[in-house]
């Protein structure tokens, strides 16, 4: 495919909607830096909030019923997708999602364009690896990122896709707003007297969506454990930061008095700053009891300098360095998660210091959004120019 050197690069990246999520998230980043680097973005979905977002940066929304599985619908969806790529003058395609990354994929092979996908998750294979079908189009990219080392072995092991058509680009943070620097102590005020903190001890955090994958009942086991070590006495605060389904904040905190640590334990469904969040914070814990894609909870807590305590499966290596940035436990095993707890709650404060300047350094160097963007339209550049020589 030629490009007309008088119009500019056009990217169409297509996903269900834009309401919110760490997808939808990196859309818009990518769409930014398009505009940036003198592209024309384009953005496919059946819209939400984040809409606004592309406006403000100059990118464009087409508004596609593209949040369906219905295989009715997927069909229909390549002919209004092929008819963007013709009037747009799309010059790729990145896909984001199954349902409507497989109408992309006809889309781009019937108007003859570059397609590109974006690995974002472990998808679940199904009983007797039925889905697998479903998730292959993911993994059929000319080029597919995966968002972790961990991401590229999955689809290595499961998908056999070459090698040499993966590239790992780590999942980007807004360094800008996860500084140390950035909150004021307006801010921390503000945090630390809603949750009333100003006398609470040591504090620990686990942000995330409030359901069982992300291991609450853990880590209420692990306070159990180190109160039964401490005498029966915890002097600590642990908080669960995060939205989810109707009633599970209630489950935790009976499972919470079942364990004799209500006292220690608080639920928070309406956190609106999650950076001075991590500030008003001692530990942040990560238990999800599967592996995640990638740890963006990790890389945001150690860009704000705080120490990370985090299972050690998945992606988890790619983040902490053990013992240097943060301290791993075994998933679902509250006597390891114990164990690593209190090494972090010991940590001197020479050595907090040491952690959270190496921890930050390194968070700002290999998971921002800028690194992110500029290996994302790197792919995009080794994509066209294949199709250039073509």
């Amino acid at each position: 495919m030629s490009e007309n050197s008088q119009s500019p690069k056009t990217c169409l990246q297509v996903l269900p909607s834009l309401v919110s999520g760490g997808v939808e998230r990196g859309t818009i980043d990518v769409a930014q830096a398009l505009v940036k680097a003198g592209w024309r973005a384009l953005v496919a979905s059946e819209g939400g909030p984040l809409v606004r977002e592309l406006d403000r940066a100059g990118a464009e929304h087409i508004t596609l019923p593209l949040n369906t599985k219905n295989p009715k619908r997927v069909k229909e969806n390549i002919a209004r997708i092929a008819e963007v790529i013709r009037r747009e003058k799309v010059s790729l395609v990145h896909a984001r999602s199954r349902a409507p990354g497989w109408s992309a994929r006809e889309a781009a092979n019937e108007t003859g364009v570059p397609f590109v996908t974006t690995f974002h998750g472990i998808y679940s294979l199904g009983p007797f690896g039925l889905k697998k079908f479903y998730n292959r189009v993911m993994a059929d990219g000319e080029i597919v990122i995966a968002v972790s080392n961990f991401v590229r072995d999955h689809i290595l092991e499961n998908y056999n896709t070459p090698a040499d058509r993966i590239r790992v680009i780590h999942r980007g943070i807004d360094a800008a707003a996860y500084d140390e620097k950035a909150v004021t102590s307006t801010r921390l005020i503000q945090v630390a007297q809603k949750w009333r903190l100003q006398d609470a001890g040591p504090v620990i955090m686990l942000p995330g969506r409030l359901t069982s994958l992300k291991g609450h009942d853990v880590l209420i086991d692990a306070l159990a454990e180190l109160k039964r070590r401490r005498g029966g006495v915890l002097d600590l605060r642990c908080l669960m930061v995060g939205q989810g389904s109707p009633g599970f904040g209630a489950r935790i905190m009976s499972h919470a008095h079942t364990r004799h640590v209500e006292g220690n334990v608080q639920v928070i469904e309406d956190c609106n700053d999650m950076p001075a969040a991590y500030m008003v914070t001692d530990v942040v814990v990560v238990a999800s009891t599967r592996p995640e894609a990638f740890g963006r909870v990790i890389a945001e807590a150690q860009a704000m300098g705080r120490p990370v305590v985090a299972c050690s499966h998945g992606p988890t290596a790619e983040i902490i360095i053990p013992g240097v940035t943060g301290f791993m436990f075994t998933a679902s095993d509250p006597v390891s998660l114990a164990d690593a707890l209190e090494r972090a709650l010991s940590l001197t404060r020479e050595e907090r210091s040491h952690l959270a300047q190496i921890a930050s350094e390194r968070a700002r160097t290999l998971f921002t959004k800028q690194e992110m963007c500029a290996k994302t339209l790197a792919v995009y550049d080794e994509v066209l120019a294949r199709h250039m020589v073509s």
